[in-house]
């Protein structure tokens, strides 16, 4: 079992009178699910580009396995809300991208692109351009292209947030599909109160005035929908709306009404 851990991050960024994220601890394992959610201007994105490597805290350290990884690896996978694909490429070209930085033969590329496509239901549209495609199919190839790389964690920020309702809890049941099968780690962020439990084994709740992890929530409902129970069922369960309460009220507390 692989560890992401990160000890002690504060982020300060310059002109500002406090810091994006304070003394702020945490741990992601492979095989597990984790949630970061919190109000706007809490930290989220900022931890969440410290764990990928993207930025550099003032304070604290990120290891991987117990080895200092403060720059980005392919050891970990970044997924944007903005799926950010290159339009001049094909699908199959844009889900191959980091293999053929690293150098590895086109057929090798051509083959990986292909089974990764197949994980996100996508196969068929390996030849096609992706301004070819729709929103949902987007963020489809983006994950492909981060699973392409065979990342230890995935690292994601708000991948859903831009799709609508729909095309949503869709994307849901298949982040939970591909989580389950690869056995990697997800860190992810998002303001979705259902979406965090659905998807979770432990959401993260964050408050702003520093960043900081004020509560913690232990769930297994995406273990659920895993086993077979229906997303809706699993989302129509008291116990799924009496947690969702509880979230709301962990989320907002302190705010003026």
């Amino acid at each position: 079992m692989s560890q992401l851990r990160l000890d002690g991050i504060t982020v300060r960024y310059e002109g500002q009178p406090a810091p994006a994220v304070a003394h702020t601890d945490l741990t992601v394992s492979t095989g597990e699910f984790v949630v970061l959610t919190g109000r706007s201007g809490c930290g989220k994105t900022t931890l969440l580009s410290v764990a990928a490597g993207l930025l550099a805290p003032t304070f604290g350290t990120v290891r991987l396995d117990g080895r200092e990884a403060p720059e980005p690896g392919s050891d970990r996978a970044m997924v944007f809300q903005d799926d950010a694909l290159f339009p001049w490429l094909t699908v199959a070209e844009n889900v191959a991208f980091a293999l053929r930085m690293r150098g590895a033969s086109k057929s090798e590329r051509r083959q990986r692109a292909v089974e990764m496509l197949r994980r996100v239901r996508l196969e068929d549209a390996a030849d096609k351009h992706v301004w070819e495609l729709s929103g949902g199919m987007r963020q489809r190839v983006g994950l492909a292209r981060a699973l392409a790389a065979d990342p230890r964690f995935l690292l994601m920020d708000e991948p859903l947030g831009a799709l609508d309702a729909l095309t949503r809890e869709r994307m849901q049941g298949l982040l939970l599909d591909i989580w389950s099968s690869s056995g990697t780690g997800v860190l992810m962020v998002t303001h979705g109160i259902e979406e965090a439990l659905i998807l979770a084994t432990r959401v993260w709740v964050m408050a702003p005035g520093p960043g900081r992890i004020v509560r913690t929530f232990e769930t297994d409902f995406g273990r659920r929908v895993v086993g077979g129970e229906p997303i809706l069922s699993v989302k129509g369960d008291p116990a799924f709306q009496e947690m969702r309460v509880a979230l709301a009220e962990a989320i907002y507390a302190g705010e003026p009404a």
